[in-house]
């Protein structure tokens, strides 16, 4: 089978499941992952067989995607702002959103923390390292401690801290306790990307989401949807430096609510959006 048709196969085997689009994405990047070869390449090559190998790679891999399983979790990795991190089960899939959120904390920690050698960031809820390593390339002398209540996540997050020899300190553990804040110490920024959809917004979400991805990173009780904001705003009044500044990303359906979970708080907010023109951010600064 060449190139050409082998890309065109994988379409057509996942075409039920995706509109074209995405598809041809998908199918894109299976093949750059099966041959090595860019999209470029592959067409300058297009009449080229694969080897038996590569066959036999790209049938185990349309078998699993016919399932509905996510195409990052099918090849094991993923792409976030230029880094290719290992993702599994057990971690979230970064999303192109979230890239946002870490060049608004970058943005800022440049504009206004100029006078601290060594900021020292926590992030909350970090999967798979994503956000904290991305964090560490942009701003290299910082001191980054990244949490995550699951064990298995943060397994996952040192081994991709570990391939960009990012000296993040990962720890286990479940912030809503407070009990293990003070082991955290304090902090100039707290970055997080927490649980934020609502279990009753579960019928309305992609199969390839719902079944597959981890829905304790994922969900949060109808009755209490703002938790993790209630607990990093009432966190960073102990543990937050008086100059230092908070960055969440948010549900859009809740932007108003979550700013005023801030508010509440002593913060002074600002809500920002996406590239979608969605609510997505919100940043919060202590109030002297």
């Amino acid at each position: 089978m060449t190139f050409e048709l082998a890309e065109q196969s994988i379409i057509t085997t996942i075409h039920g499941l995706y509109d074209d689009r995405e598809a041809a994405t998908i199918a894109a990047m299976v093949m750059e992952f099966v041959t090595g070869k860019s999209k470029m390449d592959r067409w300058l090559q297009k009449n080229e067989l694969l080897s038996i190998e590569n066959l036999k790679s790209l049938e185990k891999y349309s078998k699993e995607l016919l399932t509905g399983k996510p195409v990052q979790y099918v090849l094991g990795e993923a792409w976030f702002a230029g880094l290719c991190l290992t993702v599994n089960e057990h971690t979230l899939i970064p999303r192109p959103e979230t890239e946002e959120l870490v060049n608004l904390c970058a943005n800022w920690a440049a504009a206004n923390m100029m006078q601290h050698a060594s900021l020292k960031i926590l992030e909350v809820g970090t999967g798979s390292g994503c956000i904290a390593i991305a964090l560490q390339q942009k701003m290299p002398a910082a001191i980054i401690t990244a949490i995550d209540m699951s064990a298995k996540a943060i397994e996952v997050a040192t081994i991709n801290a570990a391939k960009y020899n990012a000296p993040i300190q990962f720890k286990t553990l479940d912030f809503l306790d407070e009990s293990n804040w003070p082991e955290l110490g304090s902090f100039d920024i707290i970055i997080s990307n927490p649980p934020y959809i609502a279990d009753i917004e579960k019928e309305s979400m992609a199969g390839h989401v719902l079944n597959f991805e981890p829905h304790m990173a994922l969900f949060v009780k109808d009755n209490d949807p703002l938790i993790f904001y209630s607990a990093i705003a009432k966190f960073g009044n102990k543990y937050l430096h008086k100059d230092g500044a908070v960055f969440v990303e948010i549900n859009q359906a809740l932007g108003i609510q979550t700013q005023g979970v801030f508010e509440q708080n002593n913060y002074t907010t600002l809500l920002k959006k996406d590239l979608f023109e969605n609510d997505r951010m919100i940043v919060a600064t202590k109030n002297k």
